[in-house]
């Protein structure tokens, strides 16, 4: 589907929606992280969010890019396709995301990535790259190693044994040992 057609206007959820993004906007901005919504173009300015994350590769990119004016964050879903991350950059994507490397159940209907596209990204395009797609603790590492600038992680997070902050905390000193080893 044409994410900027179908999504500039209201969907069935939009409520909750608004209701979700008030208070993690809230909680970002304090925090001085940017929030952005997956797929839901038009509600970006109107909920006072950062930007979206689009999930057909390049195709949306420059239309949103140029509905939501060059301070918005506009990032890209890949899949596995280095041509989508390259034309995605050149269509003016703030980020690009690739995955999914594992099993998930967040990212429905991905090909599997393999991690080398990280490290392709790092070597061709000038802007940040994201892996996604099934991240846990004890998978992470990997996708640091191969060049991720940064991870999409969800039940890695959220269903963890200790509780979201610990999950973090520990994702932290995996991402730290991960780009220590990789400069050694």
């Amino acid at each position: 589907s044409d994410v900027c057609s179908s999504d500039l206007t209201a969907s069935q959820d939009e409520d909750w929606i608004a209701r979700a993004a008030d208070a993690v906007r809230e909680v970002c901005h304090r925090a001085e992280v940017a929030c952005v919504i997956d797929r839901h173009v038009g509600l970006v300015t109107r909920l006072g969010l950062d930007g979206v994350h689009l999930t057909d590769g390049a195709r949306s990119v420059r239309k949103v890019r140029k509905a939501l004016g060059a301070d918005a964050i506009v990032g890209a879903f890949c899949g596995a396709s280095r041509h989508d991350g390259m034309n995605a950059g050149e269509a003016g994507a703030d980020y690009v995301a690739f995955g999914a490397f594992y099993p998930t159940e967040t990212k429905a209907n991905t090909s599997p990535a393999d991690p080398e596209v990280l490290t392709w990204c790092q070597m061709f395009l000038t802007l940040p790259c994201v892996a996604i797609g099934g991240i846990k603790l004890e998978n992470a590492a990997p996708l640091v190693s191969a060049g991720a600038d940064f991870l999409a992680v969800s039940s890695g997070v959220w269903d963890h044994q200790d509780g979201p902050a610990a999950a973090v905390a520990m994702f932290n000193r995996v991402i730290d040992e991960a780009m220590t080893a990789s400069k050694v």
